[in-house]
């Protein structure tokens, strides 16, 4: 009994070893690249650097000037607010609507080519997409403005005018963000019995409550998830304002991500960078938390 005990607790130890045998190339990584980078942007963030002389350690000067006298920054955390509450509802009713939509149960492959067909823009790149879209909101030769000028109206400037850069650019992640979030959907659709809407037909239901009643409800999981992911995405939206307005017009589209990366390769105040990097990381993570709050409180009622 004492030997095979023994032989038991040397292959759990092999196994184990053998496990972290594996992980360790990521993890050294990770320790490397990611949590050494966390550490050392947050003491630059207590520091006045250019990248050309020694970093010059200032404690929270930057972060108190942030608050004090930077003009832009309440400015453009207001935008990326803009992009957060105009992009995560939109996309998460749309991506749930062609979920259903899609959802459909067929021997035929017309709905598994709708389903490629729509999943295609969320994966392919953010600069390619920004330039197609580029030449799409063209005020002058571009698809949309021609189509109107078809009915005899006139379309808008778009990416030129301060008024309608931002609804413009979230056209265009809308379209590219929907059929990402239409994948995690479906999967959570096709997890839900028939039984429940066979049994909600028979007590008399129709297909609006029965999705109200049972739909809803049963993708609440799926929707917490999507919601998380969906406002991180937004917070961080950066490709297709560098690609598409460079912050413009007169920063109306410049977020917060814009931000930084203004302040720290056009600028090279890359202390400076770095507190506004802190101070934006602390937000998200704080609506995170907000989130996850509120979800666990909806899940004890």
């Amino acid at each position: 009994m004492i030997r095979t005990k023994r032989k038991k607790l040397s292959l759990k130890a092999n196994e184990a070893l053998l496990g972290w045998f594996f992980v360790l190339p990521a993890l050294i990584g990770f320790s490397i690249f990611t949590f050494g980078a966390i550490i050392r942007s947050l003491y630059y963030s207590l520091t006045d650097w250019d990248l050309l002389t020694d970093p010059k350690f200032v404690g929270l000067k930057n972060f108190i000037n942030i608050f004090t006298s930077d003009k832009y920054f309440f400015r453009y955390m207001g935008n990326t607010l803009f992009f957060v509450i105009t992009l995560v509802p939109i996309v998460l009713a749309l991506s749930l609507l062609l979920a259903v939509l899609v959802n459909k149960k067929s021997k035929g492959f017309s709905s598994k080519i709708y389903r490629v067909i729509l999943f295609l823009p969320s994966i392919t790149s953010t600069v390619a997409v920004s330039m197609v879209w580029m030449w799409i909101l063209n005020p002058d030769m571009g698809l949309v403005n021609n189509l109107f000028a078809i009915f005899g109206l006139e379309g808008p400037a778009w990416l030129n005018d301060p008024s309608w850069a931002k609804p413009a650019l979230v056209i265009m992640r809308v379209w590219q963000m929907c059929g990402y979030y239409m994948i995690m959907f479906l999967t959570g659709l096709q997890t839900i019995p028939d039984s429940l809407y066979e049994a909600a037909e028979i007590d008399g239901a129709n297909k609006v409550q029965s999705f109200f009643s049972i739909t809803i409800p049963m993708l609440a999981n799926t929707t917490f998830a999507v919601v998380i992911m969906l406002v991180i995405e937004a917070f961080n939206m950066f490709e297709s304002v560098f690609i598409m307005t460079s912050g413009g017009p007169l920063g109306s589209t410049s977020t917060m991500m814009y931000y930084i990366y203004e302040k720290s390769f056009i600028e090279y105040r890359m202390g400076y960078a770095s507190a506004l990097a802190w101070i934006f990381f602390i937000i998200i993570f704080v609506i995170t938390l907000i989130q996850y709050k509120f979800r666990n409180e909806r899940g004890g009622e």
